[in-house]
C-alpha cells in the first residue's frame, strides 16, 4: 500500500495527538484514568488506524480502518467539548484542537471516498 508516514492526514492526526497530550498534561490528577486517558487513547487511535489500514492488504481493509479512525476523531471531538465545558481547556486551546479535528475529519472523509472509488 505504501508508507503511512507519507499520507498528509496521518501527519495531521499525529500532530493532533501530540497537541492533545500537551493539553491534557494540565488536567487534574483525578482525571488521569478518566478524561485524560480517554482523550489520549482516542486521539492516538486516529493515526494508529490510518497506519494499520495502510499496512493491510487492499482498499477494503484500508477503508475499514479509515472509518474506525473517523469514529475516533468524532470521539476526540466530543471529549474536547466536554473538557472545555468542565473548564479543563481554555477557549483558545479548545478552538485550536477543534480546528485540527475538523480538518482531520474532512481529510479522512476525502481519503475514504477516494479509497472506496478505487476498489
Amino acid at each position: 500500500m505504501g508508507d503511512f508516514r507519507e499520507i498528509k492526514v496521518w501527519a495531521k492526526a499525529h500532530v493532533l495527538t501530540l497537541e492533545v497530550y500537551k493539553a491534557t498534561a494540565t488536567f487534574p490528577r483525578e482525571e488521569i484514568y478518566g478524561l485524560t486517558s480517554q482523550l489520549r487513547r482516542s486521539s492516538a487511535s486516529i493515526p494508529a488506524n490510518i497506519a494499520e489500514g495502510f499496512g493491510r492488504g487492499g482498499n477494503t481493509e484500508l477503508a475499514r480502518f479509515l472509518q474506525i479512525g473517523m469514529g475516533s476523531a468524532s470521539e476526540v471531538e466530543y471529549h474536547i467539548l466536554l473538557a472545555r465545558d468542565l473548564n479543563l481547556l481554555s477557549k483558545k486551546i479548545y478552538d485550536d484542537l477543534n480546528g485540527r479535528i475538523v480538518e482531520v475529519k474532512r481529510m479522512l472523509a476525502s481519503l475514504l471516498l477516494k479509497v472506496r472509488r478505487d476498489r
